[in-house]
């Protein structure tokens, strides 16, 4: 009988749960898994290498419950809808459109309602299919496995398997739960979805020590759930299903929760100002109505009814315009966006956590080094293929050399193709640049070297006697080989393992074996995997050979991505790497990517659990370089950051990264070999999976909410230009200069169109190279308001002084009750006017409108055109006169409108000029 368990060792770190990275830690269940040995593990779960009886296996799946990931109920589509009205500027919206409708003021409330249904609606059909990274996760399981009940294998779904199954294990099948091994054989898996690994992880039967088992990547006699296997076989016994396998634990961390981007909040905050203000405002005017004597009610009413002007009713339109517009421009950028406003988002970003395989590199083993008896530096093109130009450059100086005229150079290649067992696959109809790899990526990137290079596939013309395949323990493989030339037994492995095998170099010269160690040391620490090649004659040889050369592999950086990364520093935008990838070759990356490379700049999951989070967040603004990291620790890395006040992207591919970008300010999955659960999960696809797509996308974030504040200043100008013109004149008694439908002609018909050719404003150089902005600053600062308040005030002093000026002299005009159509006229035209020329003020805040280009925006150039001339319809055709109660006026009374309104622009451009 198996002797009862030790005592738990003592905790190599402090016994809290860590908070930055809770789900890291293993249960002391699993502890007790992989840290044990094989006998014993079978013992624990209660079965035998045969595998459970059908009868047991029934017992335990009504005890345990199915091998399925558990979901959240799903809210209806209408909730989903009817949520998109309880933003806080469409309620102010709704209850504005309200006291129109109680006021009888049916235009106005038609139009706002109208204005909130169409941004509903688009938002709504924007984000129908998002969020659903649970579903996803499902389909991980939905899939048939082969078990071992009774000593029989079945063919099952594997949502039937029970815990202490023994599941068969094939090059190519799906792992179907959490197993521990029992049985390994040459057996290779694709980790990547969970742990971020790019390589295949070879797995073996043997306990591992507690502490190496803390990092999910290094439990080398486990796979997990959502694995595939790349090749050989094995066996292993399931020991976690559903929710508790490290899949269901991702899933666990997706819990939907509603995150709202700075553009959200900062005009959840507006809306929320603009009511006060209101309010405000309808108590000031009908208390001082009162006070002289007017009917409150009256004054009432009329506060309200200009409150109700002065809300900014296409404010949510152009907003929604602007974001779909900035979304047409990604699509054209390759970065597909799934929710609209995660693009003006990213203008707020200043931390970029970047996963590195695939975004930051290529995530293509590729030979870029070898060594004969001296360094060669090998240039080719990066993606599989069978051609392409090959370059070999010799690192002392020397001319390119070709294989023709260096043997010792073909010699290498060559082993590399013979102890092989890679293949290049096309897709049916595909052509060669579509070629997939079938086998391990170190040995495609031989393969293909090879291939480019011109080297036959010497395997298609000589006969393969024995294969001797990679070993953890051994560190190499071998083949037996019946060539033209006779039998020939190749070696490819670690340097250290296969030199001890070798007497001599190429060539029969004395092997230094010293020196070859000390290159292959110096490739690794240039982030390269260094694999050592030898030959001999005859079959089965294991020792005698002769030492051919190294071969160093890398994942190299994608290009442009260096210069993106200073592009996106230089921007005040810190960008941080999280890799699966040990410490000395993520710090070896980091430094050809141009980031800090310095030890102080890295961090592990070991470290991190050391720290409490206040500390870590004292600690991470310095990092650059987060290692070996599971899905626990990606997840606690965004929220330190974001606990730092920082706007967080995340970038990521795999199952693991779902959870840290489901928490993200703005999750940007990548678009090629990205799992479904990261699209799901994410606001942003990456369709290239290009970083430098980000650094274009925060740019364009930038340029739109440059848009959008453009927009509102020129709206809250009229609107308060508007809403003050006529609380003065009813203040002082003075009769109103603008009617009830020239009121709405500006409100509706005159304030759209140019604001929204606002939206259009091109994106300007010295817009995106502003550093990001404040999340929590208000969306109209200070330096907006003062602009505001300036211009307002000229609108309603010019309009005011020429209706003045067109009253005959002598009038009494505290009991005029309705002004002179004429001097109405001048006014409405001169304040319409006013509004066509703030239009070209508000393009930019800082910039002069003539070094903008008075023609640059043909939007705007068009709207204005097109408003003067329906403004001129509405002074000129009769019936139109009859509807706004217009009079015609002379070319030199237009001129004098004209010249009143451009003093607008003057005072702005010096505005501009001095503050």
């Amino acid at each position: 009988m198996e002797s009862p368990l030790p005592p738990p060792e003592p905790p190599r770190y402090p016994s809290r749960t860590p908070s930055p990275a809770p789900s890291s830690q293993p249960s002391e269940e699993l502890v007790d898994v992989y840290t044990r040995d094989v006998a014993y593990c079978l013992t624990k779960m209660r079965t035998s290498g045969n595998g459970l009886s059908e009868a047991e296996a029934s017992e335990r799946s009504a005890q345990h419950g199915k091998n399925e990931i558990s979901e959240e109920e799903e809210e209806s589509l209408v909730l989903q809808f009817l949520e998109k009205f309880t933003d806080p500027m469409v309620v102010l919206l709704l209850a504005s459109a309200c006291i129109s409708l109680l006021m009888r003021e049916f235009e106005d409330a038609l139009s706002i309602i109208l204005a909130v249904v169409i941004v509903s609606t688009v938002g709504f059909v924007q984000e129908y299919k998002s969020e659903k990274a649970v579903e996803a996760l499902k389909e991980f399981i939905a899939h048939r496995c082969v078990v071992l009940r009774d000593g029989n294998q079945h063919d099952l779904l594997a949502t039937e398997l029970a815990l202490g199954d023994v599941v068969v294990l094939g090059s190519g099948c799906r792992v179907p739960a959490d197993l521990r091994l029992i049985e390994a054989n040459d057996l290779n898996l694709n980790e990547s979805l969970i742990t971020g690994e790019s390589h295949d992880v070879e797995k073996h039967t043997n306990p591992i020590d507690r502490e190496t088992g803390w990092i999910l990547a290094e439990r080398k006699n486990m796979v997990c759930l959502g694995s595939t296997v790349t090749s050989g076989n094995g066996r292993g016994i399931v020991v976690s299903i559903g929710d508790n396998t490290e899949l269901g634990k991702i899933s666990k961390m997706l819990a939907k929760e509603e995150k709202k981007t700075p553009l959200q909040t900062s005009m959840d905050q507006f809306g929320k100002q603009l009511s006060v203000v209101s309010l405000v405002v309808i108590i000031v005017i009908s208390l001082i109505g009162y006070l002289q004597g007017k009917p409150f009610l009256q004054m009432f009413n009329m506060a309200v009814s200009l409150v109700v002007a002065a809300i900014p009713e296409g404010l949510p339109i152009a907003v929604t315009v602007t974001l779909a517009l900035g979304v047409t421009r990604m699509s054209t950028r390759n970065a597909i966006v799934r929710k609209l406003p995660a693009v003006e988002a990213l203008g707020a970003t200043n931390v970029i956590c970047v996963d590195k395989t695939g975004t930051l590199t290529q995530n293509k083993m590729t030979v870029t080094h070898l060594y004969t008896s001296r360094h060669i530096s090998v240039t080719s093109a990066l993606e599989h293929s069978t051609d392409g130009a090959v370059t070999f450059t010799p690192e002392d100086g020397s001319a390119d050399v070709s294989l023709a005229e260096d043997p010792h150079l073909r010699a290498l290649i060559e082993a590399g193709v013979l102890c092989n067992n890679a293949q290049f696959s096309a897709p049916a109809g595909g052509a060669k640049k579509d070629l997939q790899l079938v086998g391990l990526p170190t040995e495609g990137a031989l393969l293909s070297l090879a291939l480019k290079s011109g080297v036959t596939d010497l395997r298609t013309i000589s006969k393969r006697l024995s294969e001797t395949p990679f070993d953890s323990n051994t560190k190499y493989m071998s083949v037996s080989c019946e060539t033209a030339a006779g039998p020939v037994t190749v070696m490819k492995g670690a340097p250290e393992i296969v030199l001890d095998r070798c007497t001599t170099a190429f060539g029969g010269a004395p092997l230094n074996k010293a020196e070859i160690l000390d290159v292959a040391s110096g490739l690794a620490r240039k982030a390269l995997r260094v694999l050592a090649l030898a030959r001999g004659d005859g079959t089965d040889r294991t020792d005698g050979l002769t030492f051919i050369g190294l071969a160093g592999l890398i994942d190299p950086p994608r290009k442009g991505v260096r210069e993106a990364i200073r592009e996106a520093r230089q921007a005040h935008v810190q960008v941080v790497m999280i890799t699966g990838d040990g410490r000395e070759t993520a710090l070896a990356i980091a430094e050809q990517l141009g980031l800090p490379a310095s030890p102080e700049a890295a961090l592990s999951p070991y470290e991190m659990d050391q720290l409490t989070p206040k500390e870590l967040q004292v600690r991470a603004p310095s990092v650059s370089v987060f290692y070996r990291m599971t899905p626990g620790h990606k997840l606690a890395i965004v929220n330190t950051f974001k606990a730092n006040g920082n706007i967080v992207a995340m970038t990521g591919d795999g199952v693991n990264d779902a959870p840290a970008l489901s928490k993200s300010d703005i999750g940007i999955a990548m678009g090629r070999g990205g799992s479904d659960v990261t699209k799901e999960a994410s606001e942003i696809i990456l369709v290239d999976n290009n970083f430098r797509t980000i650094v274009a996308a925060i740019e364009e974030g930038k340029a739109i909410f440059n848009n959008i504040k453009n927009f509102l200043h020129f709206q809250l100008t009229t609107s308060i230009a508007a809403m003050g013109l006529v609380a003065l004149c009813s203040i002082v008694d003075l009769p109103l200069p603008l009617n009830p439908m020239q009121i709405l002609w500006i409100n509706i018909i005159m304030d759209g169109p140019p604001a929204q050719s606002l939206t259009f404003e091109a994106r300007r150089e010295e817009t995106v190279r502003l550093p990001p902005r404040n999340p929590n600053a208000s969306i109209v600062d200070v330096r907006t308001i003062s602009k505001i308040v300036v211009s307002a005030f000229m609108m309603i002093v010019g309009t005011l002084w020429i209706f003045l000026s067109a009253i005959p002299e002598g009038a009494e005009l505290k009991t005029m009750n309705v002004a002179p159509r004429l001097a109405t006229t001048l006014a409405f035209t001169t304040f319409v006017l006013f509004q066509l020329m703030n239009a070209y003020n508000c393009r930019s805040l800082n910039v002069s409108i003539f070094k903008l280009g008075l023609f640059s925006n043909h939007y705007l150039l068009l709207t204005f055109a097109g408003s003067l001339f329906t403004q001129l319809l509405v002074v000129y055709v009769p019936f139109l006169q009859a509807i706004f109660q217009t009079a015609p006026l002379s070319l030199m009374q237009l001129l004098q409108c004209l010249g009143v309104s451009s003093s607008v622009v003057v005072v702005d451009e010096l505005w501009k000029l001095l503050c």
